[in-house]
């Protein structure tokens, strides 16, 4: 009786270690699929990101070239223009020296003009030499709404007041500080982040917002219960201390802010605990405002 009893409870103790060994496999096999998974999702987002830039890129560029094309025939018929004034003003400075103020004053304006025209150039030349690639306008907004969206960021658009025309300068600012802030909703918010983008133009100005829940969509995908989704997106008193001390940077922040400022605008970025991520650009004067100090492009 003793040794069937003994050999009940080897029996029993070899069972269990095979149990808790194979409970020890399948929870290594499950953490490993798990590591795997997220750095699938990882990597997948990493990909994304990257094809959205060189998809973005390469008709930026197209677009940079092709403004610049035409920039370079304006100010070559403004500078034309200019040449054959000062060979008319030689001739009835000759003939008619009363004329020459008055054609030295238009040859002025002429020159003003020209001025603007090869400083538009310089300002797209030079934002291609640092780097940056803008894209030419904001009727390619909606292409830029549509690559997120098949990234995996909901876009929702409004836009409120009368469009007014704006110089390619300005369209070019704005629309890196758009792209920049929906990137940021992707790489932070990841698969799932709603943005919602608001433009509000007045008689001179425009507010570019776009607001996201870059929180809650993580919180979502990660939660487990609507518990777990509660803490992970709960705040304390730290959280509002850092949203409204205004601590956000990093290289994206620090573009936006200044292509806004180069356009007299004012930017803020900050946290809203427990939702999300919110960008504001406010362009007070943008109507006449083209980031080119001695310029005025309402009279080019």
């Amino acid at each position: 009786m003793a040794a069937a009893k003994a050999a009940s409870v080897e029996s029993w103790l070899n069972l269990s270690t095979v149990l808790i060994a194979l409970v020890l496999v399948l929870l290594a096999l499950w953490l490993v699929t798990l590591f795997r998974a997220r750095r699938v999702v990882f990597d997948r987002t990493a990909a994304e990101r990257m094809r959205i830039d060189l998809q973005l890129s390469l008709a930026e560029q197209q677009g940079r070239l092709g403004i610049i094309r035409e920039l370079q025939d304006v100010a070559v018929l403004s500078v034309a223009r200019l040449v054959t004034r000062a060979e008319g003003a030689r001739y009835t400075a000759e003939s008619d020296p009363s004329s020459a103020v008055r054609v030295a004053t238009a040859m002025v304006e002429d020159g003003r003009v020209a001025l603007a025209d090869m400083r538009r150039v310089l300002t797209i030349v030079r934002e291609g030499e640092s780097g940056a690639t803008p894209q030419p306008g904001l009727q390619s907004a909606r292409d830029l709404f549509r690559v997120m969206r098949d990234a995996g960021v909901t876009v929702d658009f409004t836009e409120t007041g009368e469009r007014f025309p704006l110089k390619p300068g300005a369209e070019l600012a704005i629309f890196r500080i758009l792209q920049n802030a929906l990137a940021n909703s992707l790489t932070h918010g990841g698969v799932g982040t709603e943005a919602r983008v608001t433009f509000t133009w007045t008689q001179d100005g425009l507010t570019l917002l776009v607001a996201d829940d870059g929180i809650r969509a993580a919180a979502r995908r990660n939660s487990a219960d609507a518990a777990d989704f509660a803490a992970r997106t709960a705040y304390t008193i730290d959280d509002d201390l850092k949203a409204l001390s205004g601590s956000i940077s990093g290289a994206g922040i620090t573009q936006m802010r200044e292509r806004t400022e180069m356009f007299g605008g004012i930017f803020n970025a900050g946290t809203v605990p427990g939702v999300g991520f919110t960008v504001s650009a406010i362009f007070p004067s943008l109507r006449f405002h083209n980031g080119i100090h001695g310029v005025d492009l309402a009279r080019g």
